[in-house]
């Protein structure tokens, strides 16, 4: 049997390319990395040797060996190199989040669509697993209706960096770095809300851009109505709120700690490593029976993957399954994000139109 395997070739080598997407796409099989765009040569070969690197974008664009661009680049050029790879006929995964604002999205959205372009954006926290695992209390039936669910994302990191993401740059802020997950996961649960409402403060000291956001999702029509979704985070919390907190009408669920999969990928491990994606610590869920007697569990966490994302990326371009985080989602994140950024100037719920 012929194995067709996609060559990718990835811009960008800083922390998301070299830590997120040239050990996971290696991964696939089916999927090579042929070729990275970035101007730390030394860098590359000194984790990739062999793989060929290129000064530029439109030289990674203009090989006719590459089938698939990664865009790993700061959150700025997203669009301008997606919508190259696209007009030179590649597909496309963009690291989220996937533009600076909707409109741009909708512009990649359709250029990919005229194109018959596999176009995805890389939303890997759908495949942490505590998300996986939630995902699977919530299907159980277990809580009942769920009312409350609030999500947090808190790191301890006092000193301010000298990296973009800190900087008053376009695409920097808390906000839509970590919010761009958050945001995801709860429209994955319970589809588009109603209204947003979005405060963002800088806290730390020397600090230029929002390092704290805390927003509430209101779903009051619908199937999960009337429903709360809080998602928070912020970078000067030493003792971490728990990751997930739900509340339903026969119970609860809380779990604490975070997907272990970014810190083996920083510390250089690479899947598939034996107990990849494991979660040592399980969630816990209290029930309440019919006579109001309460009873506690364990609920051990599923491994995540992010592989998985990769792989079903290469299934869509071969026309095997469905891409994973399709454009129209990915426009309807960048919307929310956008009328999140709205709230948080006019200090006020915004209405989210629907489809």
């Amino acid at each position: 049997m012929t194995v067709t395997t996609l060559r990718a070739g990835l811009v960008g080598f800083g922390f998301a390319g070299q830590t997120f997407h040239a050990p996971v796409l290696s991964a696939v099989p089916g999927l090579e990395l042929a070729a990275v765009a970035s101007s730390q040569p030394e860098k590359v070969r000194k984790d990739w040797p062999g793989v060929p690197v290129v000064s530029d974008v439109a030289a990674l664009v203009a090989r006719s060996d590459i089938d698939l661009v990664v865009v790993a680049t700061p959150n700025a050029q997203h669009f301008p190199v997606a919508k190259a790879a696209l007009e030179a006929g590649k597909h496309v995964v963009v690291d989220k989040p996937f533009t600076l604002d909707v409109d741009e999205a909708r512009a990649l959205a359709a250029l990919a669509q005229r194109n018959k372009r596999v176009l995805a954006v890389y939303q890997n926290r759908r495949f942490d697993a505590d998300f996986l695992t939630l995902k699977d209390v919530l299907a159980s039936g277990e809580l009942g209706r769920p009312v409350y669910l609030e999500s947090h994302f808190d790191r301890f990191r006092p000193e301010v960096k000298v990296r973009w993401r800190e900087q008053a740059v376009p695409g920097s802020g808390l906000w839509v770095d970590l919010g761009a997950h958050l945001v995801d996961q709860s429209v994955q649960l319970f589809g588009l809300p109603d209204t947003i409402q979005l405060d963002t403060a800088v806290l730390r000291d020397g600090a230029v851009v929002e390092d704290y956001f805390h927003a509430v999702l209101r779903y009051e029509s619908g199937p999960h109505a009337p429903l709360r979704v809080v998602l928070h985070s912020t970078t000067l919390a030493a003792d971490a709120a728990p990751r997930y907190i739900v509340h339903g009408t026969r119970g609860s669920y809380v779990k604490h700690g975070v997907d272990t999969q970014e810190d083996a990928l920083r510390a250089g491990q690479r899947p598939p490593a034996e107990g990849w994606g494991a979660d040592p610590l399980d969630g816990e869920l209290t029930l309440v029976g019919s006579d109001g007697t309460a009873s506690k569990r364990s609920v051990p966490t599923r491994a995540g993957n992010y592989v998985d994302y990769y792989a079903a990326v290469r299934d869509a371009i071969l026309g095997k399954g469905p891409n994973p985080v399709p454009p129209e989602q990915a426009v309807a994140l960048m919307e929310l994000l956008d009328l999140g950024r709205q709230s948080a100037l006019e200090g006020r719920a915004i209405p989210v139109a629907r489809p």
